[in-house]
């Protein structure tokens, strides 16, 4: 691990090395490199892919006491996202930016579980964590509440983000150990469905007992999946609760879909745990 993060601070000054400064926020107190990490083609995820591959499992678990231990090319990496000018973003193709935003998120999100000493047992449990705390990030400042409701939801039809950012939970959807580009994002997306699903607290269909049980995210922002999954006849619930199921017969077995799209059964959601996804 040490070997890792040596190589990758030295690709952090590689990548355009332009000064020195404390973090943004005053409970980050490592100092990191600010970088260009933009281009008119996007974003330069090496650095990132080297916190993720080397702190995140492929169950998605993060180890954060080694994390907040070596957390300088994380903090070099978020300060690079601060620097993304508009003009820039306006040639990316929208995959592109969704990838941005979508990585922003869960490096930010990172940076606020490290920030905290000790480290919290709950992202809960730190204070303003989604609506107070503002984060430098395309040359404005936004918290993580806006990242999310203001223009991931908004700027973009697109409900499998719910499948990529990840809130440090344990029951939120495992956080991907490398970053998402918008050459393979579809993929990355379809993976990120794919996993969550799997989850014990993901997606569950007992035909012998007549129950369709989901994840929780799926009742806090069914709405989402109406633009694109919702439907007149077939499985059963509201409208919301339809084009999710709708959706996600497109990653069940042929047996599965033709059961939630027969809709006899009931719809129940996991509760969700917020301990830390620590591993």
């Amino acid at each position: 691990m040490q070997h890792k993060y040596l190589s990758a601070l030295i690709l952090a000054f590689s990548v355009g090395l332009v000064g020195c400064s404390t973090g943004p926020d005053t409970t980050a107190n490592t100092p990191s490199a600010q970088v260009e990490i933009a281009s008119a083609q996007g974003i330069d995820y090496t650095i990132y892919d080297d916190v993720l591959s080397t702190y995140v499992n492929d169950e998605g678990w993060v180890n954060y006491v080694d994390l907040q231990q070596s957390r300088e090319v994380l903090d070099t990496f978020n300060k690079g996202l601060a620097t993304v000018d508009e003009a820039t973003v306006s040639g990316w193709s929208e995959a592109e930016q969704i990838a941005y935003w979508i990585n922003a998120y869960n490096s930010l999100t990172l940076k606020s579980i490290v920030d905290q000493t000790p480290l919290k047992s709950s992202i809960k449990d730190i204070t303003g964590v989604w609506r107070l705390r503002k984060h430098p990030i395309r040359q404005t400042e936004k918290t993580l509440n806006e990242i999310e409701h203001d223009v991931l939801r908004v700027d973009f039809d697109e409900p499998r983000l719910h499948a990529a950012i990840v809130c440090a939970a344990i029951s939120c959807p495992p956080l991907r150990n490398q970053a998402f580009t918008g050459a393979q994002l579809d993929e990355q997306l379809d993976e990120q469905v794919t996993q969550w699903l799997a989850r014990p607290d993901g997606l569950k269909i007992d035909q012998e007992g007549g129950e369709v049980k989901l994840s929780k995210i799926f009742s806090w922002f069914g709405g989402d999946w109406i633009p694109s999954y919702g439907v007149d006849s077939g499985f059963t619930g509201s409208k919301e609760e339809r084009a999710v199921l709708n959706f996600i017969s497109n990653y069940v077995s042929a047996e599965e879909r033709a059961y939630l799209e027969a809709g006899e059964y009931k719809v129940s959601y996991f509760d969700y745990d917020w301990s830390l996804n620590k591993q």
